[in-house]
């Protein structure tokens, strides 16, 4: 950001759009984009995860050509997962959409991890989309027609994708060229690729599988949010293939499954579990086939794991 037009200490208001040892990377709402420290006071204040994080909307201050972050606003949306240890990780805020990125071959993915995913951005308030990427590659089809069946049975927008063919790159591109998304995703499934054909000038890195472990390499290490020459602005993160929730309390896990909005008013006991009340609807969804078996046992398992990070 340049010191024209600007006044020592005026405050101006603007996005984080990368950040990285303490320095961050600030589109302003005029259109100069540069970095700044973070203001001393930020440093101690009581915030979820990371004190700032890409889409962040701030208001900087600039003095001697030195600019710095003065305040930061609240944030419409938070992606926070659970990061190493009992700490938050916030991937990134004030997204517009999401979108859900897993393959069916190299790396395979299993339905508790597209269900993981899936809550996590429920948990965030969210409506995530998903991507089923690496359509061109052999024996996919198959599985991809169930798992677009499965996930659009329960209300999920479901995009069959493959750079390498082609294939739903249009649907992507008419979704991430007004506001703000995120891909996310385990590494190696081909996030960097869907975007670079989406927008070839962003020639961002992309790797081969690991050999030995079957699963995706790190090519993203830094988090940004990159502006498209079609008009919107995409969160490029690290991949993750270790879902964990952070403070999800228990009771809140079944609104993170649409499917069972139908039938919680209708179970016997308020606060049911949905896991062994008699009368329960969600059961008898279960037992008739309207909720489907792999979605239910995904349900058990987060509730589980939320009911023991509670005790902690």
């Amino acid at each position: 950001m340049s010191s024209s037009g600007t006044s020592g200490g005026a405050l101006h208001r603007g996005t984080v759009r990368e950040t990285g040892g303490g320095v961050y990377v600030v589109a302003l709402d005029s259109g100069e984009v540069g970095e700044a420290s973070l203001r001393g006071r930020i440093k101690q204040q009581a915030r979820t995860g990371s004190r700032v994080v890409i889409g962040d909307r701030v208001e900087v201050s600039q003095v001697d050509g030195v600019w710095t972050i003065e305040e930061v606003e609240e944030r419409r949306t938070e992606l926070v997962r659970r990061g190493r240890g009992r700490s938050a990780k916030i991937l990134v805020a004030n997204l517009d959409r999401i979108f859900v990125i897993v393959s069916l071959r190299e790396p395979r993915a299993s339905t508790q991890l597209v269900d993981r995913l899936l809550v996590l951005v429920e948990s965030s308030d969210m409506q995530p989309t998903l991507v089923l990427n690496k359509m061109d590659l052999e024996d996919t089809r198959e599985a991809a027609e169930a798992y677009a069946q499965l996930y659009r049975s329960v209300g999920y927008e479901v995009i069959l994708a493959s750079a390498e063919a082609g294939t739903g790159i249009e649907e992507l591109e008419a979704r991430v060229c007004s506001g703000s998304s995120a891909f996310i995703g385990p590494s190696g499934v081909g996030k960097s690729t869907l975007l670079n054909a989406i927008a070839p000038e962003l020639g961002l890195k992309t790797g081969a599988l690991s050999r030995k472990t079957g699963t995706g390499r790190h090519t993203t290490v830094g988090s940004r949010l990159i502006p498209l020459a079609c008009g919107g602005l995409v969160a490029d993160t690290p991949g993750f293939g270790d879902v964990g929730l952070w403070a999800l309390p228990p009771e809140n896990v079944a609104a993170c499954f649409p499917e069972f909005a139908e039938y919680t008013d209708s179970c016997r006991f308020r606060g049911c579990t949905h896991v062994h009340e008699p009368d329960c609807a969600v059961l008898e969804a279960l037992a008739a086939g309207e909720i489907p078996q792999s979605r239910y046992e995904s349900y058990v398992r987060l509730r589980e794991e939320a009911v023991e990070a509670a005790k902690r």
